[in-house]
């Protein structure tokens, strides 16, 4: 199935706005969810995107390109206003369709599965002459999913978890209505580049910066084999083994003999049945990989990466995932929901709601250590170790050790949150390909 996926608006169009979001901004994201959702879970998809970043496209544009690449469908996501008091889910097919078409059909098929979880006021199946519905050669639909001016919906969609639902809807009604295949669950394998194990830091930080001086980015993590503690400097983590064996090749081209690939076998598909996507663990990613992802969606985002790593590896934690989950949560740190940039408050810590938007923390660094902490207590039945002050205001409410996996956090950190940890492992998903895209330009960039 070749979906034309189109998030509405964008660039110097930011559609309707209200309580402080854009319509532009929802849209996008909605639509990144279900791409990535549809192309993770399900076999024969293909999905091309009228714009996967914020920039400006004429509705010409958008139908000449879906038509010239015939897809299958054309799905628009959009969000409404009024004017403050309306409320709730509508899509939309063409005027002219009958209520037999097979665009009516599909339009029955998604409706009823976005309104099972979008917990908006169903609004009904509608008709409109919307260019995008009448001059795609293709099927085609158009969700408005809430009503962007009114309080209620808007504090929905400030809700990275809500967005994925909703996400989740489409992508579910989507799949029933092309009788799409899921990919089956399985084994997968991450394969980490290490360039040297050494046993004191100081030898490792002087291959960490021989390795950047020749264009090869890595940075240092630590493993215990037989009681002694060793510091690995690894240079790329990738899911696919070639990708991995061209990084060997570059770092043992570099002078670097004793390089060598180690792996780790994930769950395709089912993470939270695997050790490898427990919350205690190893970081695969660098935070120079970490801080690149979020500016490719927010190019003022501050770099939060070193301190999810450090901290992270202080504490046992996968910092690089930790670091996904704040960026579910705070909307890639453009603060969309009740937390406010200056609260330093990256994981919700204690937010309900517009009228209490949580704990706030002195610097970036101690709202990282906060979240961190938040996760040993629930990861972990160990004492806290003494590097760093106890910061986690809500660190006793926690049952200790009651969500070793992230999945485990699924109605714990977000309530009610069915899919909690499984949208944090998406997005860690997304950070892995991206940080492969990468790493993979930078050998590109290299001449020997």
């Amino acid at each position: 199935m070749k979906l034309y996926l189109d998030p509405g608006h964008g660039g110097s169009d930011s559609g309707a706005t209200g309580n402080g979001l854009l319509e532009k901004d929802i849209n996008l994201d909605i639509a990144l969810r279900i791409r990535s959702l549809l192309i993770n879970n399900y076999e024969n998809v293909d999905v091309q995107m009228s714009r996967s970043s914020d920039l400006t496209k004429s509705l010409s544009q958008r139908t000449n390109e879906a038509n010239a690449w015939g897809a299958d469908y054309y799905l628009s996501i959009h969000c409404n206003a009024f004017n403050g008091s309306a409320r709730g889910y509508e899509d939309y097919i063409h005027s002219s369709l009958s209520d037999s078409s097979t665009t009516a059909i599909y339009q029955d098929i998604i409706h009823e599965e976005v309104t099972k979880v979008n917990q908006l006021r169903n609004r009904g199946q509608k008709k409109a002459n919307f260019h995008v519905l009448r001059e795609s050669y293709m099927p085609a639909l158009l969700t408005e999913n809430g009503f962007i001016d009114n309080p209620q919906d808007a504090a929905l969609m400030s809700d990275a978890a809500w967005r994925q639902d909703v996400a989740q809807g489409h992508v579910n009604g989507l799949a029933r209505a092309f009788n799409l295949q899921r990919k089956e669950d399985g084994t997968g394998t991450l394969y980490k580049v290490i360039a040297g194990s050494f046993q004191t830091r100081d030898n490792a930080e002087e291959r960490v910066a021989y390795l950047q001086s020749h264009g090869i980015e890595s940075f240092i993590i630590t493993i215990t084999i037989s009681g002694q503690l060793w510091y690995r400097v690894q240079a790329g983590a990738f899911s696919n083994r070639d990708n991995a064996e061209n990084r060997l090749q570059e770092v043992q081209a570099a002078g670097i003999t004793d390089a060598f690939i180690v792996t780790e076998t994930t769950a395709n598909h089912a993470p939270e049945n695997d050790a490898g996507y427990s919350i205690m663990g190893q970081t695969y990613l660098s935070p120079e990989l970490m801080n690149l992802f979020v500016k490719d969606v927010n190019n003022d985002a501050i770099e939060l990466g070193i301190h999810y790593l450090t901290i992270g590896e202080a504490y046992g934690i996968r910092g690089d995932i930790a670091f996904a989950q704040a960026m579910h949560e705070t909307d890639y740190l453009r603060f969309t929901g009740v937390v406010q940039p200056e609260q330093n408050n990256y994981c919700g810590l204690g937010a309900t709601g517009p009228d209490n938007p949580g704990a706030s923390f002195e610097t970036p660094e101690e709202g990282v250590l906060a979240h961190i902490q938040h996760l040993y207590a629930y990861a972990s039945t160990e004492p806290l170790p003494d590097e760093y002050p106890l910061v986690d205001p809500r660190f006793d409410l926690v049952t200790r050790g009651s969500a070793p996996a992230w999945t485990d956090l699924n109605g714990k950190w977000a309530v009610p949150g069915d899919n909690y940890g499984q949208s944090i492992l998406d997005l860690y998903v997304r950070m892995i390909d991206f940080s492969t895209q990468q790493l993979n330009n930078v050998k590109q960039n290299i001449s020997w």
